[in-house]
């Protein structure tokens, strides 16, 4: 089913706490997007979007889930938490949702847009792989979507076309690393630590 921006909150948390997927608008690109507390959807977004296993990331609604999932953020790399399109892999420290976490987990805070305020409702983390099979471009469109997915996603969120870049993928289990460059630039990091990477 697809519906337009508008129309889609209520009907996205809905679908969400009924265990299927949702394609929707996030921070950066469309995603894919299920309840991360859901083993038994996670699983299925696996099968269909990333069969290598490697990672998802997760969109979280607010801070108090870094305790929740128990995830070690050093008092130092805090306001990098408030950076938009910034994603931050962070150690674990239990094995709670040992589907998606392996001894960490990357994470980040949506600040805008319709993906806050759907987590804001949904009142849960979404893994929020972009939607692409593995190796392919990213769509762009829902009807670039809908040709990748089809039937196996449960609503498309229309919000027209979005030509965005991903997010910034920090590694801090280990000091700080970026692994991948994206919408967040290494010189805006530098000056938010004050310090060169």
């Amino acid at each position: 089913m697809i519906v337009s921006i508008e129309k889609a909150l209520e009907k996205a948390v809905e679908v969400l706490k009924n265990g299927k997927i949702v394609v929707a608008p996030t921070d950066t690109l469309y995603g894919m997007l299920a309840d991360a507390t859901n083993e038994e959807v996670v699983r299925r977004l696996y099968t269909i979007r990333r069969p290598s296993g490697k990672p998802f990331l997760i969109l979280i609604p607010d801070e108090t889930w870094i305790d929740k999932l128990c995830l070690e953020l050093p008092k130092e790399y805090e306001n990098l938490l408030k950076v938009e399109g910034l994603t931050l892999i962070l150690k674990t420290s239990c094995g709670k949702f040992s589907y998606i976490n392996r001894g960490s987990l990357a994470a980040r805070i949506p600040r805008r847009g319709f993906i806050k305020e759907l987590l804001k409702r949904f009142a849960k983390p979404v893994v929020a792989p972009s939607v692409n099979p593995e190796g392919k471009k990213p769509a762009e469109t829902i009807s670039e979507a809908v040709k990748y997915f089809g039937e196996k996603v449960a609503l498309y969120v229309d919000a027209g076309e979005i030509k965005g870049e991903p997010s910034t993928i920090l590694d801090l289990k280990e000091g700080i690393k970026i692994v991948r460059e994206g919408k967040v630039k290494k010189e805006e990091i530098e000056k938010i630590l004050n310090r060169k990477l």
